[in-house]
């Protein structure tokens, strides 16, 4: 008598047991790779966040978020920078001589380029988020306040470099965060290989 071997019932478990295996060995590899990718609490403390600019519009803005706040970045366009220097006897603190920034960001336009501003989206009066409000006209909310923040928990009111203006609640000009530019197109949030505290 001879025993006949089914190979369906064979190629049935060899596939079952390579199924499982292939399971087995994707659950002991998931940890290892979320192992990698930077926590909730790091990135509440403070964790660098990587943006890609290139798709910024002109005289537009995108937020992110660092350290759990918003952080504005702004394109601003050719009229924009022009109009930052024709208000400085409107404003607080015109040359940025409070240290809101880092030292590479205390020039005119608050900015490593000028076309780029990166600022924490927090008010410095008691911390709401301001609206961007890129045009205004001259009847709106200020005679020379060409447009910018306005943050309306109290009225402050800030130019496209994220400075303040005189009479409003807010003491300081915003606070710009550390960052550094990776290429062209992509901006590191967060770590600029320098340490910086607001």
């Amino acid at each position: 008598m001879t025993d006949t071997v089914d190979h369906s019932k064979r190629n049935m478990l060899l596939a079952a047991t390579a199924a499982a295996g292939g399971v087995v060995a994707a659950g002991a590899g998931a940890p290892f790779v979320l192992s990698l990718m930077p926590s909730e609490r790091a990135k509440a403390a403070g964790a660098p966040v990587e943006v890609d600019i290139s798709t910024i519009e002109p005289g537009a803005m995108i937020s992110i978020e660092w350290q759990g706040k918003p952080v504005w970045i702004v394109r601003r366009t050719p009229e924009m920078l022009k109009e930052l220097n024709t208000h400085d006897s409107d404003l607080v603190d015109p040359t940025s001589s409070v240290p809101q920034q880092p030292e590479y960001c205390n020039n005119a336009t608050r900015s490593i380029k000028p076309e780029y501003l990166v600022v924490l989206g927090v008010c410095t009066h008691l911390g709401c988020s301001p609206t961007f409000r890129p045009e205004v006209s001259p009847t709106d909310l200020g005679a020379n306040w060409d447009g910018g923040w306005f943050c309306p928990c109290h009225g402050s009111r800030f130019d496209l470099a994220a400075r303040v203006f005189k009479g409003v609640p807010a003491p300081t000009n915003l606070i710009i965060p550390p960052h550094k530019y990776l290429s062209d197109t992509r901006l590191l949030v967060g770590d600029d290989g320098k340490e910086f505290r607001a």
